[in-house]
Order: C-alpha cells, then structure tokens, then sequence
C-alpha cells in the first residue's frame, strides 16, 4: 500500500498557495505517495465522518499530477480555507454528528475537539501531514506534533508575521499589490488636489504597510505597533499637501493601528477563534482630516485586492522552494518541523516554535515615531525584509 501525505490550507487565502501544493503532489508522487487534500483547513478533521460507508466527498480531495496540473497560474486555494481551529471550537460550530459526544470545555466556553480531530486523522490512515497557514493554523499543527502526528508547517501571511520565519507566502505579493494600488491613485489624488488615506491589512504587524510606504513612498504611514497622536498626524499631512506642487498628500495606515488612548477599530462578529474583523481607522481618519482641514479626503481600503488574483514571481519561488523542503523533510523522517527562511536561506525550526514569540516591527531601527514614516537607513547585513 502506497503511503499517504495529506495538505490542508488554513486561515485566510493568498497568492502562492497554489504553487505550493502543485509542487508538494508533484515531488510526493514522484516519490510512490498519494496525496489527499483536506478541504477548508481544519474544519475537514470535524466534518470527515470516520466510518467506512460515509460520503466524505465534499472535505477530501485526492490530488495528483494530472488534477493539479494548471492550478498555480491562479491565486486563492483549490482546497479552500476557513479558520477553524478544533482546540477553540464555538459550541454552535461542533458539527452535529459529534455534538452527542463528550469534549473537553474551555475556561471561555469554547471546546478542544483536538481528539475528534485525531480520530479521523486515524481513519484516513495518513503518514504524514502538511499544514499551511498563519499563526492560529500552525498553532494547530503544533498541537497534533505535540499528539504524535507527522506533521510539517508551511508559513503563509500577508501580514508576514509568523514568529520563526523572515518571510511568509503571500507577503510580496501583498506589498506588490498595495505599491502599485497606491501609486494608481496618486492620479485621483493629485488631480483633485485631495488627501489620500490608503488602508492596508495588518492586524498586529505593521510590516506590510511599512514596506509599502517606504517603496511607494508615501508621505505618512500610520502602523499597528505605534499608537498616532491625531493632531500632530492632520497637522503633518496638512504640511505635506502644502508642500507638494501637485497640492495633495498620501498617508498609509495599517487597519490595526489606532490613536493614542485608544484601541483597534473593530467591526462585526468575532470569527471561529474569537477574532472581531479590523477596519475603519482609515475612515476615521479622514473625517478627522476633513473636519479639521476642510479639505476633501480619498479613503481608499484595499482589503481582499491584496490577497487576490494570482502570486508574484517571488512568492512563487518561495511556495514552491517551502513545499520542496517540505518533501524533503517527509521523506528525511523529520517531522514535527516549521519550514522557514533564515538570514536569506532556507532552513526549518521546530513547530513548538509558533506562538513562543510575537513577529512585528522593530520600530526603533526602522521606524520615526515623530515623523510617522519608515526610517530605513545602514542596511548592510540587515535581512532582505528588513525584519
């Protein structure tokens, strides 16, 4: 019986993921294995119904050469996502043909469904797994390493903000993405002579609206680890437009950073794990440049156009070269591993590596907190990110 490698893609999407998986069925069936894909991440563990009569057809998906053939020409993920984590379950989210079993209850009310999880696992009788996701994905992972699974992590983020690793699939084309949208409305803005407030993703980590300042070279930028002064922010940004001979001013901001005595801008229901969505800064911060200036603002939040269409050359190679050291682990026998790019070479670390740490900017090296913009300088033997 040939051996069995199965891949999941969890939390939100990005560009590469595809590239990713397309070169771990590659190499694996290269090297005898099948390869079954786990469909929405790891909502498959609690939906897979273990015995042998069940239609499982909608959360599994048998991969090969041949099926997955054309798949990395397109963004997003053909084995989709969710952001399910079985050790925080909502109760209302427990499937309901294991809400008749005991599970284990949280201080939060939430339940660890970690053994139905393991169970099915079991039943698929997989040799090995391969999980790619960002920090509530790999904290998973790190759970079923530490239950004895077979298990390799592949960082993914926009955000870039995975403790362990200096880059994560998706990043470049995340700033890639905000550099050129940001660029393509300085025509809007110069035009009318008017703000521009451009928001980013970045709930914790500023990283991806720092890098995109400083390539796009934006006037302002406003990130997650720095609490802004309001006043000074509209005074400057007024300084800047008056400054400019095309009469207009841009400021970036990530959607986690908020004024000083404040908190993050929240909206909506908290998500599977007890994340409430980010977004709104931007707007807030145009109705204070409005107010206090007169002057028209153009609010612009990208949101999902970063994560969307399909990757950069960069992110291809990194997803591709994750996925062959993620062969190359299996095959090695050494499980229980976080692929990584270390100093600008691949390496790997040890999963119990996720959540040991947090990954944000070094704001004293390359941030002024007067100026509220990227401060970049003496990068000799700094990383090719800067982080």
């Amino acid at each position: 019986m040939a051996k069995r490698v199965g891949i999941l893609t969890g939390g939100g999407d990005v560009p590469g993921l595809n590239a990713a998986i397309q070169q771990l069925v590659w190499r694996m069936e290269e090297e005898g294995y099948e390869v079954l894909g786990l469909r929405r991440g790891w909502a498959a563990l609690l939906h897979v119904k273990p015995y042998h009569d069940a239609d499982n057809s909608s959360w599994l998906l048998p991969l090969t050469r041949a099926s997955t053939r054309t798949i990395d020409r397109s963004g997003g993920t053909i084995l989709h996502c969710s952001r399910i984590n079985p050790a925080l379950t909502a109760p209302e989210a427990v499937p309901e043909h294991l809400r008749d079993h005991e599970h284990k209850r949280l201080p939060d009310g939430r339940l660890d469904l970690t053994e139905a999880a393991l169970e099915v696992l079991r039943y698929l009788q997989l040799d090995n797994l391969v999980a790619i996701g960002g920090d509530g994905t790999l904290s998973f992972a790190r759970r079923l390493h530490l239950e004895g699974v077979k298990v390799v992590g592949l960082p993914k983020t926009m955000d870039n903000d995975v403790f362990g690793t200096d880059y994560c699939i998706g990043f470049s084309t995340a700033v890639t993405r905000s550099v050129n949208f940001i660029n393509d409305l300085r025509t809007v803005a110069g035009s009318h002579e008017r703000f521009l407030v451009v928001e980013l993703f970045g709930r914790h980590s500023g990283e991806t609206c720092l890098l995109s300042s400083y390539l796009a070279g934006t006037d302002r930028a406003l990130i997650a680890e720095v609490p802004f002064d309001l006043p000074r922010v509209v005074e400057m940004l007024a300084e800047d437009k008056r400054g400019n001979p095309s009469n207009y001013a841009v400021c970036a901001i990530s959607e986690g950073a908020f004024p000083e005595g404040g908190h993050p801008f929240e909206t909506g229901e908290a998500d599977a794990v007890g994340n409430r969505e980010l977004g709104g800064v931007g707007r807030y911060l145009r109705e204070e440049l409005q107010t206090h200036t007169g002057d028209r603002v153009i609010y612009q939040r990208l949101g999902y156009l970063m994560r969307s269409g399909p990757p950069d050359s960069l992110d291809r190679l990194v997803a591709r070269n994750f996925a062959t050291l993620a062969a190359d682990l299996i095959l090695a026998g050494k499980t229980g591993r976080l692929v990584s790019i270390q100093g600008g070479r691949y390496t790997t670390e040890p999963l119990e590596i996720v959540g040991e740490g947090k990954k944000q900017v070094n704001v004293e090296k390359f941030y002024d907190r007067e100026k509220y913009r990227p401060s970049i300088v003496g990068v000799m033997g700094l990383p090719m990110f800067l982080c």
